[in-house]
């Protein structure tokens, strides 16, 4: 498995991945997480890490450095290989970018009502650190009323 960061021409592939990924949550929400439009305006504020085998992607993370803390979001697994590690060779990928860029600690929100991640983030040194609103784009897609719990993790300091 080889790791790489995303160029405009994997956009469709995010867009893909990140969709597929995120289908269980249809529950509470309508439509697709990522389209075109959102998933520029990502590439604009940050970067995409992705997974690839044999030169297909399988998965990706995105990731925005802020000073010293970053922003993981939208980490993504093909869900025919989730459950295989790859998500968590992912995220200590970005969690070491991030910290050769000079953070000293790696953020994330996942939404209340996907009560199986929060553990899943504990297992890799994530901890809940508080909550948040549902942003305001988002509110009228909801099917049910949810919120962000915030989670964080220390990455210390850059290596030398």
């Amino acid at each position: 498995m080889e790791f790489r960061f995303a160029e405009e021409r994997d956009l469709p592939a995010i867009m893909s991945l990140v969709n597929e990924a995120f289908a269980p949550e249809t529950f509470f929400i309508r439509g697709d997480r990522l389209d075109t439009e959102k998933t520029r305006g990502y590439f604009d504020r940050g970067r995409f890490l992705l997974a690839e085998e044999d030169g297909a992607p399988v998965a990706c993370v995105y990731v925005e450095l802020h000073g010293d803390r970053a922003y993981l979001g939208l980490l993504s697994v093909d869900p025919a290989r989730q459950k295989g590690g790859i998500g968590r060779r992912l995220v200590a990928a970005t969690e070491e970018f991030a910290r050769e860029m000079g953070a000293r600690h790696m953020d994330l929100t996942v939404v209340n009502l996907r009560t199986e991640l929060p553990p899943l983030y504990q297992k890799l040194g994530y901890s809940v650190v508080g909550t948040e609103p549902i942003r305001e784009e988002m509110v009228p897609r909801l099917k049910l009323p949810c919120h962000f719990i915030r989670m964080s993790k220390p990455l210390g300091g850059a290596p030398s």
